[in-house]
């Protein structure tokens, strides 16, 4: 069985060792040729003013985060329900508790308040 897996642990090693060499030879043939010009924020060909980092609240990216995880949930549930009829009792109760633990993260996220917008 694990003459199988050996198959992914080389194509993960030869894409690790690819990226690498691809990103070691950009940095060994790049140009050099730092200026402030190069280093100075830019946004959208307007000159900033000021301090250029806005701040964000963390509400938004615990949004995001919430929908991704329904987001995945959904990618997941689709195929379980398509071969709902074919499932033995195992499957289905994988898939109650898959549920079950997206629905405990979903309660703990409103009864502490995030997903209040305030």
């Amino acid at each position: 069985m694990l003459q199988d897996f050996a198959f992914v642990g080389i194509m993960l090693i030869v894409a690790v060792a690819l990226t690498g060499a691809a990103l070691v030879m950009a940095w060994m043939f790049r140009p050099r040729k730092p200026n402030p010009i190069k280093s100075s924020t830019y946004e959208c060909g307007i000159e900033t003013v000021g301090d250029a980092w806005v701040q964000f609240k963390v509400q938004y990216y615990i949004y995001a985060l919430v929908f991704v995880l329904f987001d995945i949930e959904t990618i997941f549930l689709f195929p379980w329900a398509v071969a709902y009829g074919q499932l033995p009792l195992f499957g289905v109760l994988e898939m109650v508790l898959f549920i079950l633990i997206l629905a405990g993260a979903l309660v703990y996220a409103w009864r502490k308040g995030d997903l209040e917008w305030v």
